[in-house]
């Protein structure tokens, strides 16, 4: 799955880190057998006997036959499902997992009816028959009705408009424990089967599923029956149906038939998606050593949005919105076509990891999700080099350190026991910290090893479950090196290591680097460190590179040359570095000198670093002043983000924020004179990036020229095709929108009505969120409550006034809860209301915060609500110890 940020998560890297702008489901107790609990972080081979589950395990699914006819316009369907399961030990009730489900028939053939219990706080099914079934093996027949809804949960529909009017379109969404919403099912990862799938549809629309149509029959009285061949064994949340008026676009890959689905007439915007399908497919199968096994892989685009997702890896049917998987020339932007690229390559990984091999239970979810996040970024440096991900790779790095430095953290392998608590591990440790732990640790055994390593789990467990220990045994197999005590210490403990330079001395032209391990900490001073094992690479400037473990909280290590010497060279390791005043005043020195992924690393460790405490909050603004002309495009974005960060911190300051706008816009404005409003042919595509970067950060600044520039262009745009080029149309058209007057706020919702383009559409209601202006503001909450942006298109809104007016949002928000949960689909729920209020810089918001999850949600699902009040206090603190020093040296350097 392609996650999304949450607002508190936003907040915590963007007002806390410096990172670039830009009633919940049933509280399910685990029941795990004794061992399990022990072992579910580290044994290897999770078995049926010890995995997690919520259900007995007297009973087990091998397979799924399901019938099911949707009611689109009735929102509702109709459906039976015969399930072969085997009774591994006597018993007279059968206990699956069912929500929102209403059972009319339930039996087993030569045994009888059973009667039926529905558990709607525990989502279960159970159905008791007049004797114990012996062991052996039995087929359940279900019928049932259950619902079409409105957010992305379950079997849901999707409205949009078209030049001929309004349509409606069906989809499910079923991780992290959905299926239960349309199949009654073991819905819980280790409970793979094989699915049949037939469905009665309204003639002439596309159906879609995990596998190709095996046979179509046209029913009369304008149904068809459609049925799909049998899939391969696979767990619930995988399982897919797509309805609507669509077309389909492929081509041959490595032996499948890989495809894009559009809603009618938007298949040559998903052209470069296709391609770049087919060409990771090949590349794919030889890197896992596995070959894809299904014969379709389709790439399906919907209209609309979710606060939980962007995309989903539906094994065979991987769903996307649209602004993640189609490019529309009169709206896309450079940074658009590469998120395409990334989100198919991200969703893509997943149909080895976490598709054909699938963890045991949620404990292990980073075993689908970092290393899908890993693999985007290999694919990506493999077919694009010229878009240096590795850079990219910096910001994942960061915004995982700035969520594990809090005291709000929790190991990337984390014991899951609610339906909640599995929803919220989609977070930035689970997705990017894991990520940064491969990077690390393939860097560490060497990149052929590691490859052998994964080919050697892949074909071990392929059609199987893991848990983290399966893999490191793998690795250390292939590479014939110990890994699996550092994997344990970044995996199994939270937590962000500081390396120290204690001393540095320089004898017969070799350096001598004295390293202690400590712990880097944003709100836990004084906190006793933990203790890892932390493979350091050093650079130094103008000489040689050396590697080193620091184990024991201890190490040393010696290098090539008498310059300036770079800790975590190459940016590979999880860790933050403190270097003192002296030997970080010789790095500033020679700054330009850096690779530009080091000053990428140095930045940001001196900025987060800085905003802790570590060391002077200036220290960064002393990197930027140092940073040469001829800097990547991508370390200019980091300053700018920077810039934004600070700016924000200054809310309420106006004297302060003048004089530091001031020094911002001096800065930035020569940069974007050099690079223009206007595309130059064969740029990079890093400088259209900077570009966009650029004028959306100066009218966040307040530039007046920038501002008015995009004004004149807004303004001539009717008569002016040229005015606003396309890919700088989302840009231009946020710097209006966020300092739009009464009357700009009416234009732009008017193109929004009028607007008949899903895609466009979508974001001119964002925009309308926008508004620096509260009135405008407050108007974009009311409007967002309505039908008119649409159902999806609400929470989006909403969001997006909480990043400009947290504590108003949040204000709002509780006092229309039940309105707003309505337009959250379930798994985002315990985190949206929390999250709106993330970006205060009061107190008092964090008590708020606080109070309200303690009234509305269950004590084990406060994570994301504790996180978003963790980050309300680090702001508070940071404008009261931080800006200060920064304030005197704006006034010193301004």
């Amino acid at each position: 799955m392609r996650r999304l940020m949450s607002s508190a998560a936003v907040a915590v890297i963007l007002f806390a880190a410096g990172g670039v702008s830009a009633a919940a489901s049933g509280h399910l107790q685990v029941k795990p057998k004794p061992a399990a609990v022990a072992a579910q972080a580290g044994s290897k081979g999770a078995t049926f006997a010890t995995v997690t589950t919520q259900l007995p395990r007297a009973v087990r699914p091998t397979h799924y036959d399901l019938s099911f006819t949707p009611d689109a316009d009735k929102m509702a369907f109709t459906a039976s499902v015969k399930i072969a399961i085997e009774v591994v030990e006597p018993t007279a009730t059968v206990t699956l997992q069912a929500a929102d489900l209403a059972f009319s028939k339930a039996e087993i053939a030569g045994v009888g009816a059973a009667k039926v219990k529905v558990d709607d706080e525990a989502q279960t099914a159970s159905f008791t028959f007049a004797k114990p079934l012996p062991k052996g093996k039995y087929v359940l027949a279900l019928d049932y009705t259950g619902k079409i809804y409105t957010q992305a949960a379950g079997l849901f529909a999707l409205d949009y408009e078209t030049e001929t009017g309004k349509k409606r379109a069906i989809y499910t969404q079923f991780e992290n424990s959905d299926a239960r919403r349309f199949i009654p099912s073991w819905d819980e990862p280790f409970y793979k089967a094989t699915y049949s799938v037939e469905a009665t549809i309204p003639t002439g629309q596309m159906a879609l599923g995990n596998m190709p149509i095996a046979s179509s029959k046209d029913l009369g009285n304008g149904k068809t029956l459609v049925k799909f061949a049998t899939s391969p064994k696979m767990s619930t949340y995988l399982l897919f149906f797509g309805l609507g008026e669509f077309d389909r676009a492929s081509v041959k890959a490595a032996g499948a038939d890989v495809g894009v689905v559009t809603k009618k007439g938007d298949t040559p915007k998903a052209q470069f998606a296709l391609k770049a399908a087919a060409d990771i497919l090949p590349w794919y199968n030889d890197y896992f050593g596995t070959p894809y096994p299904l014969p379709v892989l389709d790439n399906i685009a919907a209209p609309g949005r979710s606060q939980f997702f962007s995309a989903m890896e539906n094994w065979g049917a991987i769903f996307y919105f649209e602004y993640a998987l189609l490019l529309d020339p009169k709206i896309s932007t450079e940074s658009d076509k590469q998120t395409v690229f990334t989100t198919v390559a991200h969703e893509m990984a997943h149909q080895w990891f976490g598709d054909l091999v699938t963890m045991a239970w949620w404990d292990d979810l980073w075993l689908n999700e970092g290393f899908a996040s890993w693999m985007e970024g290999r694919a990506t440096e493999h077919f694009h080099p010229e878009w240096n991900a590795n850079l990219n790779a910096v910001g994942g790095r960061e915004y995982a350190m700035g969520l594990d430095a809090l005291s709000t953290t929790h190991p990337v392998v984390q014991h899951v026991t609610t339906v909640e608590q599995a929803s919220q591990a989609f977070d930035g440790i689970t997705y990017q910290k894991g990520e940064a732990v491969i990077r690390m640790l393939e860097s560490y055994v060497g990149h052929d090893a590691w490859r052998d390593g994964v080919r050697a789990y892949m074909k071990k467990h392929a059609h199987g479950n893991t848990v983290s220990d399966d893999l490191w045994s793998s690795v250390e197999g292939a590479a014939k090196k110990p890994i699996t005590a550092i994997a344990h210490d970044f995996t199994l403990q939270p937590g962000v290591p500081l390396i120290t330079v204690d001393a540095a001395t320089c004898a017969a032209g070799k350096t001598t680097l004295t390293l202690t391990q400590g712990e880097f900490s944003k709100d836990m001073p004084g906190k006793k460190p933990l203790l890892w094992r932390v493979p350091v690479t050093v650079r130094a400037i103008g000489g040689g590179e050396a590697k080193t473990l620091v184990t024991g909280g201890k190490g040393s290590v010696t290098v090539d040359g008498c310059g300036p010497v770079v800790v975590n060279a190459g940016q590979n390791g999880y860790f933050r570095t403190q270097y003192g005043a002296e030997r970080f005043g010789g790095i500033v020195q020679s700054f330009a000198k850096l690779p530009a992924i080091d000053q990428l690393g140095v930045m940001s460790d001196a900025w987060s670093m800085g905003l802790a405490g570590y060391q002077p909050a200036t220290d960064f603004l002393d990197l930027a002043k140092a940073t040469p002309a001829d800097a990547d495009p991508q370390v200019f974005s980091k300053i700018a983000g920077v810039y934004s960060s600070i700016d924000n911190y200054y809310e309420g300051m106006p004297t302060e924020r003048a004089a530091f706008r001031k020094l911002a816009v001096a800065k930035l404005r020569p940069l974007l004179a050099r690079v223009g409003w206007t595309a130059r042919s064969g740029e990079p595509d890093s400088t259209a990036i900077l570009r966009g970067e650029l004028i959306g950060t100066l009218g966040g600044l307040g530039d007046p020229e920038v501002v008015a520039e995009a004004t004149r262009r807004f303004n001539a745009d009717k008569t002016d095709p040229s005015a606003i080029p396309g890919p700088l149309r989302k840009t231009i058209l946020s710097v209006v929108a966020r300092h739009a007057d009464a009357a700009t706020w009416d234009a732009i919702h008017a193109q929004a009505l009028a607007e008949k383009t899903p895609l466009i559409r979508a974001q001119l209601f964002s925009l309308l969120a926008s508004a620096e202006d509260e009135a405008l503001a407050r108007k974009a909450l009311e409007l967002a409550l309505t039908p008119e942006p649409g159902e999806t298109m609400s929470s989006t809104m909403i969001s997006r006034v909480a990043s400009a007016h947290p504590d108003m949002t949040f204000d709002w928000a509780v006092a229309n809860k039940d309105k707003v949960n309505e337009k959250v689909d379930s798994t985002s729920r315990t985190r949206f209301i929390p999250g709106l209020g993330a970006g205060s810089s009061n107190p008092a918001m964090a008590e708020k915060i606080k109070a309200w999850a303690a009234a509305n949600l269950a004590e084990g699902s406060r994570k994301e609500a504790d996180k978003a009040a963790a980050s309300v206090l680090n702001r508070a603190k940071i404008r009261e110890q931080r800006l200060p020093a920064i304030t005197a040296w704006v006034g010193k350097n301004g």
